[in-house]
């Protein structure tokens, strides 16, 4: 029976994001600061939606190529 809530997240945490992108916490908070990585907070929680993490990849490999 769905419930409607995805099995996925639809967004990380930073440690989810410096597991995903194999950065260090200080650099996941320069991207954040730099707005390379669009975030949001909601109270103290800062959350990275996971297609802004996927963007940043693809963007990444298209500078690279």
């Amino acid at each position: 029976m769905p419930t409607g809530v995805p099995n996925t997240p639809q967004a990380l945490t930073v440690p989810e994001v410096m597991t995903a992108l194999r950065l260090s916490r200080s650099k996941v908070y320069d991207l954040i600061r730099s707005r390379e990585l669009r975030s949001y907070t909601s109270g103290r929680a800062r959350r990275i939606p996971v297609d802004v993490v996927r963007q940043y990849m693809h963007d990444r490999m298209e500078e690279a190529a």
